[in-house]
């Protein structure tokens, strides 16, 4: 693990880019050993393993360490996610936004979020498409108590970089059409995992979500 970091750090020196460890397949003894290595931030798909491993971990690393939740997000899903994540990166609709600002709003605190967006057909993938973004991101970014940092986007498994780029370079034109239009900031870009985050570093990722890529000698 300190050699796949140690390269990983390695091409991202001098790059604003922030490293999420992706912790699906991970035990809490190799989320222990990546902390102690600097790795500050963890990614989880599933709100129950994220709960509970973090009852397996240290007090400083619970405390001190920043929690994504990157799944898939149901609306009967929100009031464990909200406060129990700083960034929930995958709200992929109008009616998601709402439940996670109405839970926020009746805690009392705010909810910062990444509005998940698919750029390509992928039967599999969830999101937002660029025009139904385009005409809901006013109400959205209104909702109270919800914090808008950026946006999100999963490519499709395909072996073609065009695809790939196209994606990437897409989400970050979105960002600024958005920003354009409606005088906000939306200084995140989630994007790129371990097969494609050097092409997403490239087309402007802020955020990337590694963990194969970490965890793992042969998939580094």
């Amino acid at each position: 693990m300190a050699a796949n970091l140690a390269r990983i750090n390695e091409e991202l020196a001098g790059k604003q880019v922030r490293l999420i460890a992706v912790t699906k397949k991970a035990e809490p003894s190799q989320m222990e050993e990546a902390f102690g290595l600097g790795v500050t931030e963890f990614g989880e798909n599933r709100i129950q393993d994220a709960l509970a491993k973090r009852e397996k971990l240290s007090p400083s690393l619970v405390q001190n360490a920043k929690w994504h939740f990157i799944g898939h997000l149901q609306t009967n899903k929100v009031k464990q996610a909200v406060g129990n994540f700083s960034l929930i990166h995958s709200v992929d609709s109008l009616k998601l936004a709402r439940e996670i600002s109405r839970v926020a709003s009746s805690r009392g605190m705010t909810q910062a979020i990444l509005l998940q967006v698919k750029l390509a057909e992928d039967a599999d993938k969830s999101g937002f498409s660029k025009n139904e973004l385009l005409s809901q991101f006013d109400e959205i970014s209104k909702l109270p108590n919800l914090r808008v940092e950026g946006l999100m986007t999963i490519t499709p498994l395909t072996d073609d970089p065009s695809i790939r780029k196209q994606c990437f370079t897409g989400l970050s034109q979105l960002r600024s059409e958005l920003e354009a239009s409606h005088g906000v900031s939306l200084k995140e870009l989630s994007m790129g995992m371990t097969n494609d985050w050097q092409e997403a570093v490239d087309c402007g990722a802020t955020m990337i979500r590694l963990g194969r890529a970490i965890f793992y000698d042969s998939c580094a």
